[in-house]
């Protein structure tokens, strides 16, 4: 401790040193800056009347010749002669440069443009010091915001300080409410430079239920104490994908599937699902699953269960029986078949998407003839509208409407409208192509306005 005083100490003497060594180099530029005007204001007037004097010289001494003729006409005894010399003396006067010239200086002496009060500056200089440490600030939770997987933050100063250069937000995901634990398994993730009060987080995805924040204000020497920490609830609807019923010609890795021709090996399934290692582990295991979810199915199901023949099907791990929620699915253009809906958990081993009542959902063909349609109960209705790369979920289970949108646009393509008798889970279905599933999504606002305007009039005729 005594070694890192003396350090430490040295350190600001010298950082000090370097500070009123600038502020001197800044006074000399100045000084010199301001006594140059003073200087090329003297030459400038002292040029004017210099030259004005050279004029009046000039003149005075073209006047000499003018008196002497003058003189010589008043000794003419003639007086026609003298009128003559009268006439001449009075055009010479008339053209004379002392007839002309004004003796009214050009310039003014006056210097007090010149002059400076440097009492404001002086009070300025005396009232230097060290640099405060800034206070901590304060974060305003009836201005932030969470929407749209964003979060706007925003907060204020106790007191006005005008040497605060930027702030630190700090922020991490976590399943526990209220004040911030000391131990936690996600680590804080750090925004700095941030030159205003508030902040807008974009992009988020809501995989567990809650975040916290915290902010600190930062001058040029030093960051102050972080504010107090808030915990703002980011609801979303977070999955996974059940790997362990899927059908074994689907790879399933976190959140994205393959088409395997090979077909999946099961028994190693199994044992990476024995061993707690696989994709197939117990989402309790997770990192960003800290608190299992009561709507969250178990996953060891059984081969049994499997889907299997050509329902090449695989389904999320959660239940949804309540609520509204939203999920995007992002698919292989090369796929020669892809769908996305939701099916009960009682849809069968051998049930193709959209081939029962059982479940509900957008297909796409693109083997032989490519068709683009949305299906229901062994029904299908042909929609005519652009295929988009990246598809919207939006499934409001109270109310009975499931809706597809183009997730780039929010272009309604499709809504059905049931009642839904028991819970439903988010499906999908690929051959010979590949998907990746987001989750962890709020319900755009995009998409809840849409939804109220558009829900009867593009409702599905399927029953």
């Amino acid at each position: 401790m005594v070694q890192n005083v003396e350090a430490n100490s040295a350190r600001a003497q010298q950082d000090l040193e370097a500070e009123f060594q600038s502020l001197y180099a800044l006074l000399d530029e100045l000084k010199e800056d301001m006594v140059m005007k003073i200087k090329q204001e003297r030459a400038s007037r002292t040029y004017e009347l210099q030259a004005q004097l050279v004029a009046c010289s000039k003149a005075l001494e073209s006047s000499e010749e003018l008196l002497e003729a003058a003189n010589q006409a008043l000794g003419t005894a003639n007086h026609h002669d003298f009128s003559q010399a009268a006439k001449q003396i009075k055009d010479s006067v008339t053209m004379a440069p002392a007839f002309r010239l004004s003796l009214k200086a050009k310039v003014s002496d006056n210097m007090s443009h010149l002059m400076v009060d440097f009492a404001q500056e002086r009070r300025l200089l005396q009232a230097l010091t060290f640099l405060p440490v800034p206070s901590a600030p304060e974060i305003d939770l009836a201005e932030s915001l969470v929407a749209d997987n964003c979060v706007t933050l925003a907060w204020r100063m106790p007191d006005e300080d005008s040497k605060i250069d930027h702030y630190v937000l700090e922020y991490r995901r976590t399943n526990f409410e209220g004040p911030p634990r000391a131990k936690e398994d996600q680590p804080w993730m750090v925004i700095e430079g941030i030159k205003g009060t508030e902040y807008t987080l974009t992009g988020l995805k809501f995989d567990m239920k809650f975040m916290n924040f915290r902010v600190r204000a930062c001058n040029k020497a030093v960051a102050g104490e972080f504010s107090e920490p808030v915990t703002l609830e980011t609801r979303a609807f977070a999955f996974r994908l059940d790997a362990s019923t899927c059908h074994q010609n689907l790879r399933v890795e976190e959140l994205s599937v393959e088409w395997d021709a090979t077909g999946g090996k099961v028994q190693d399934v199994k044992a990476r699902e024995k061993d707690g290692k696989g994709r197939t582990a117990s989402p309790a295991n997770s990192p960003a699953r800290v608190v299992q979810s009561p709507k969250r199915m178990s996953l060891g199901r059984g081969g049994r269960d499997r889907f299997t023949a050509e329902s090449y099907t695989v389904l999320g791990d959660t239940l949804i029986d309540g609520d509204e929620h939203y999920w995007e699915v992002r698919y292989d253009r090369d796929s020669k078949a892809f769908g996305v809906g939701v099916a009960y958990r009682s849809l069968g081993k051998f049930d193709q998407l959209g081939k029962t009542s059982a479940s509900w959902c957008l297909h796409l063909n693109n083997w032989l003839q490519v068709s683009f349609s949305a299906k229901h109960n062994n029904k299908a209705k042909a929609l005519d509208v652009p295929v988009p790369d990246c598809i919207g979920v939006h499934c409001n289970f109270h109310e009975g409407f499931l809706s597809f949108y183009n997730a780039r646009t929010k272009q309604l393509l499709h809504t059905f409208k049931a009642k839904f008798s028991q819970p439903v889970l988010p499906a999908f279905m690929v051959w010979c192509g590949s998907f990746q599933v987001t989750s962890g999504l709020q319900v755009p606002s995009a998409v809840r306005c849409l939804q109220k305007r558009n829900s009867t009039a593009s409702s599905s005729s399927l029953p």
